[in-house]
């Protein structure tokens, strides 16, 4: 996949709201592909290392950023010209953040979302929160989704995801944006259905960590890939999405790199919570976010509005909300009614 036939525009300036591992990583990509990257940093502690020493030591220690990457803890600075703008905050505080940086957005700016989770409360998209926060149309919204694990893009490892758009052209633009010599991206207008794969991966992460955390080998980590992939698919047609992106880069391939790689924040965090510490004692051992522990009561939600069935958004749930334990959640799922695999 390394590609001598990466387009980089070069000279052109992208910012990156948010300095944490995925929004660093991805700056990497950008800077490889030949874009000017400015990183928007909540701390200033966090803009002065990546400034004076191309180091992000918080969250990618032992990175060297590339020079054309530089980080600004003032909004109006890390946005001035940037015709691209990426978010890559935690996706419960999107709502928030956003009227910091919407003032200073260049006009026709593309928003481009790395984020991966469905709102509480409201139960949107994180497009959708973007469209309707900002009042900006669907064909200036794109999102970034598939097999990205932050450290493995940092070190240039071959990777590939999906920019999703509502307009092909704005999608075509940002995969000559993004192509670097490491990262492949692929085009599709199927913004609802990567999405879906992006959040609801995290959820099945978390079980599949569960079950690792209790003992459990690689018979019981593929049943519960594979379920949750169907369970992901139910709900993500029912809405609308394309089936075949499931099937995909942004559906099964970040499905099974979340679920299976010791890197996944949501499977290391469902691996403490099976290895017996509760939600509170991990929040309280890492500044990483775990979507999926946020997330699952979101996308249990909305299922019950769809009328779909999801038991392991339910059951994951119950387990993060205390409410179950992770060996009950196991012993759940053994003892559901039988039915046909496809039904």
């Amino acid at each position: 996949m390394a590609g001598s036939g990466a387009t980089g525009v070069t000279g052109d300036k992208i910012a990156v709201i948010g300095a944490g591992s995925w929004g660093t990583a991805f700056s990497v990509v950008l800077a490889d592909a030949g874009n000017q990257v400015c990183l928007w940093s909540r701390r200033e502690e966090v803009a002065a290392s990546i400034n004076e020493r191309h180091e992000n030591v918080d969250y990618l220690p032992g990175i060297e950023l590339p020079r054309a990457i530089t980080a600004s803890h003032d909004p109006e600075k890390a946005l001035a010209g940037a015709d691209v703008v990426v978010l890559a905050v935690p996706s419960q505080s999107l709502r928030d953040n956003l009227p910091t940086f919407l003032p200073f957005l260049e006009p026709d700016a593309v928003l481009v979302s790395l984020m991966k989770g469905v709102e509480l409360g409201s139960l949107k998209r994180m497009s959708e929160v973007i469209a309707e926060v900002g009042d900006i149309a669907p064909g200036r919204i794109a999102v970034v989704s598939g097999p990205n694990l932050a450290l493995e893009i940092a070190r240039r490892e071959p990777a590939a995801s999906v920019v999703a758009c509502a307009d092909e052209d704005v999608a075509t633009m940002l995969q000559r944006r993004v192509h670097s010599p490491a990262f492949r991206p692929y085009t599709s207008v199927d913004v609802l259905g990567c999405e879906f794969g992006g959040a609801y991966k995290n959820v099945v992460a978390l079980c599949v960590g569960m079950a690792v955390g209790l003992g459990f080998g690689d018979n019981t980590t593929a049943s519960l890939i594979t379920r949750g992939l169907a369970e992901t698919a139910r709900l993500a047609m029912r809405l609308g999405a394309n089936p075949l992106t499931l099937m995909g880069l942004a559906g099964l391939g970040d499905l099974v790199a979340t679920c299976s790689s010791p890197l996944s924040r949501n499977r290391t965090f469902g691996e403490k919570l099976g290895q017996g510490l509760t939600v509170e004692e991990i929040y309280a051992s890492t500044r990483q976010v775990a979507e999926g522990a946020k997330s699952c009561s979101s996308l249990r939600a909305l299922a019950a509005r769809s009328d779909v069935d999801v038991p392991i958004a339910d059951a994951v749930d119950e387990v993060v909300q205390g409410r179950l334990t992770t060996a009950g959640l196991m012993e759940a799922f053994i003892n559901r009614d039988t039915k046909a695999e496809l039904s």
